[in-house]
């Protein structure tokens, strides 16, 4: 196994991770010797960072139990998650401690390696956590040994993550990154800016398995026909592509995967102890483009996300909204209607939604593929955003206490 250096501690943490959210079960309950073989088949492999959330139902209980009977507790890190989407009023300050000991308690352990708050999605959420008293909180635990380094998982906007990123001294961070999302949510400028300061774990690295199983067939043509071989002769697959494409870059300390099955451990091990830095050449770049193309085919706006509209002077964020538009049709709905809801600021207070379009005109001077954007941000709004996600949104910021003004 391959291992990047955390500069911050001096830990090597494997380039191929372990995400735990998606343990063997049968019926919804863990399938614990299934679980067991393959922790252990993964330390033995060299795997050594595990990832799980107090919000992984059975999650950490099976991490836990595992590691304490087989006496493996320090062999690895352990990376679990502060459910911040339960907190809403300042009474959060309480419940800091009541999950974290939840969490020390289901994982038989006495400390987090590196423990994250659990999607994060702008800079207001951060400052009213702040308010709350998560400063302090984290100061304690670590001066108390519980937690060795602090992070965040981020489920937001580029321009947001940096914001977050450069308010605190956080020690890691875990972000979607994959070819197909290179410039949605933190993206490759956000991935560039943390890996400055600290390690990088990177989750949806398949999008969910899209970029394994769920191309276009054109997409999966192109991958084939680049005749590429794995480290066992075979064809390399397109998970295999995707992987590549992730540890090619300095930047990337660790690609988390959700395996479920030791032939998939074995797969991704091997590709993970072949790969290398800058290990792919023109050829190999141009195949990504190609597929991407492909994917891109399906697009109903040819939006290339310049940004040369932005910004928007009544706040729509227009790039973001045909990104996500375009997503349904090629790579499904449900994916679409996910990046919509983080381009558009969908749980949040502040709006970047199409419907707040005052057809000024002004995106359309400066936008290079002359789209006729005011028309298509109808259209986009009609598709995106029928009554039923509207009151989903709406139930989302009640839970969440983010009510918005009406508009004057």
């Amino acid at each position: 196994m391959q291992y990047r250096i955390d500069k911050k501690t001096g830990n090597k943490i494997s380039i191929l991770s372990f995400g735990c959210m998606r343990f063997p079960n049968r019926f919804g309950i863990t399938d614990m010797q299934k679980t067991e073989d393959l922790v252990m088949r993964s330390i033995e492999m060299g795997i050594n960072y595990f990832d799980t959330a107090w919000a992984y139902p059975g999650n950490e209980e099976a991490l836990g139990s595992v590691l304490h009977k087989n006496n493996a507790r320090y062999k690895v890190f352990i990376a679990t998650k502060l459910p911040l989407i339960l907190f809403k009023s300042s009474s959060a300050s309480i419940d800091f401690d009541k999950y974290f000991n939840q969490s020390l308690e289901r994982l038989k352990t006495d400390y987090i390696d590196y423990y994250l708050l659990h999607m994060i999605t702008d800079m207001d959420q951060w400052t009213r956590l702040k308010k709350w008293g998560i400063e302090e909180w984290i100061n304690r635990k670590k001066k108390s040994g519980q937690i060795k380094q602090i992070g965040f998982s981020f489920h937001g906007n580029g321009s947001e993550f940096l914001k977050v990123l450069d308010d605190y001294d956080w020690e890691l961070t875990q972000i979607q990154y994959n070819y197909f999302d290179e410039n949605f949510q933190a993206g490759v400028k956000g991935l560039r800016a943390a890996s400055a300061k600290m390690p990088v774990i990177i989750m949806e690295p398949l999008l969910g398995g899209k970029l394994a199983t769920g191309l276009p067939k054109d997409a999966v043509k192109i991958f084939k026909n680049a005749n590429e071989r794995g480290p066992s002769g075979s064809p390399l697959s397109p998970a295999g592509w995707a992987l590549n494409w992730l540890w090619n870059q300095s930047e990337v300390t660790s690609v988390l995967s959700g395996m479920n099955a030791i032939d998939q451990l074995e797969e991704n091990t091997a590709l993970s102890n072949a790969s290398s830095v800058n290990m792919l050449n023109d050829s190999q770049k141009n195949v990504y483009k190609s597929v991407l193309e492909s994917i891109n085919r399906s697009c109903k706006v040819r939006c290339t996300g310049c940004n040369y509209c932005m910004p928007c002077p009544a706040g729509v964020n227009i790039p973001g909204s045909f990104s996500a538009y375009n997503t349904i049709y090629s790579m499904g709905y449900i994916e679409g209607m996910k990046q919509y809801a983080t381009s558009t600021g969908m749980t949040q207070i502040k709006s970047g939604s199409p419907s707040l379009c005052i057809k000024c005109g002004k995106c359309e001077t400066h936008c290079p593929q002359s789209i006729q954007i005011m028309k298509e941000l109808v259209t986009v709004r009609k598709k995106m955003e029928p009554w039923f996600i509207r009151f989903i949104g709406f139930s989302a910021r009640a839970f969440l206490g983010k009510k918005r003004n009406k508009p004057a």
